[in-house]
């Protein structure tokens, strides 16, 4: 009997070991506009601004419930920066601690424009980080997105199967082949929640609804779009003519592979590399996608307004 009382002890502690697999994140709402006021009013085009994630691991669940920004951007005066960054991270978190407010780091934030967080950089410091946390996250705040009417808050991680293969070594085309990797299988997008505190749905419940139509809503029909939506639309248009025109003509239509023979085979490129311009350039054409379609769908609202008797 005490024989299999230990097993079953034993059994017990490593199955409580293994943590649940994390399905959620849950944001405080007052994170959610920390961070955005954060990354509005300090990054400015290429520039990052990035901060800490504080919260609980709960289950199946990583609550986050507070966060501070990091002083100064990522790059500019590496080492010095990087003294100063943790002395003062070392700082905020005892601050934190005696106002009895959660200190435990579950990640951090950055700011980014379509997809361009999908670098090197960012997979080095997730591998840091794992180093003392098994589950964090990187909450990345597209500023673009964000300042089109979207929430432009999105929480990433690596994929288990990446992790192991990167801390493996150097990522060769026969390493990825037998991993079993692709572009899509780096990055894994939790889904988000956002939490906030009964008093402030309580505020938000009290709160009328305006019922005329304000300017702000009207301005959400203008025409005007973006440079760089109508450089790509033209891309896209001036490829759609050319294969119409030699269509026209009877010839061959142009595919998306280049011709064959027309470049010379390049020396074996970083695995990583390809695979994270890949993944920048789907997440750019989400972007282009997402704005064209909003701006197709103001136009036939348009066309409808001006059809009305």
């Amino acid at each position: 009997m005490a024989s299999s009382a230990g097993i079953s002890f034993a059994q017990a502690a490593q199955k409580e070991q293994k943590k649940a697999e994390l399905v959620s994140v849950q944001v405080e709402g007052q994170v959610i506009l920390k961070i955005a006021k954060h990354c509005r009013e300090h990054a400015s085009g290429s520039s990052v601004v990035t901060g800490q994630l504080l919260g609980l691991d709960v289950g199946q669940t990583l609550e986050v419930t507070d966060c501070f920004p990091f002083p100064g951007n990522v790059g500019d005066e590496e080492a010095e920066t990087s003294n100063e960054g943790e002395g003062y991270q070392l700082e905020m978190m005892r601050c934190l601690r005696e106002v009895n407010v959660d200190n435990n780091m579950v990640g951090w934030y950055q700011s980014t424009v379509s997809g361009s967080y999908q670098v090197v950089e960012i997979i080095e410091t997730f591998v840091n980080y794992l180093e003392n946390l098994d589950r964090c996250i990187c909450m990345v705040y597209d500023t673009l997105a964000a300042a089109s009417g979207g929430l432009g808050l999105k929480a990433v991680r690596l994929t288990e199967a990446f992790v192991k293969a990167f801390r493996e070594g150097t990522l060769t085309v026969e390493k990825v082949r037998t991993s079993n990797l692709s572009w899509q299988s780096i990055f894994q997008e939790i889904p988000i929640t956002v939490h906030n505190t009964p008093l402030a749905v309580a505020l938000a419940a009290a709160i009328t609804p305006v019922a005329h139509l304000s300017a702000r809503d009207a301005a959400r029909l203008t025409l005007a779009s973006a440079p760089v939506l109508e450089r790509n639309v033209e891309f896209l248009n001036d490829c759609l003519d050319d294969n119409t025109t030699r269509r026209t003509a009877g010839e061959e239509m142009l595919g998306e592979e280049p011709p064959e023979g027309m470049f010379k085979p390049p020396p074996e490129p970083s695995a990583l590399d390809g695979m994270l311009l890949l993944k920048q350039m789907t997440s750019y054409c989400d972007a282009v996608g997402s704005t064209s379609a909003q701006a197709i769908q103001r136009l036939v609202i348009a066309e409808g307004l001006q059809r009305r008797p």
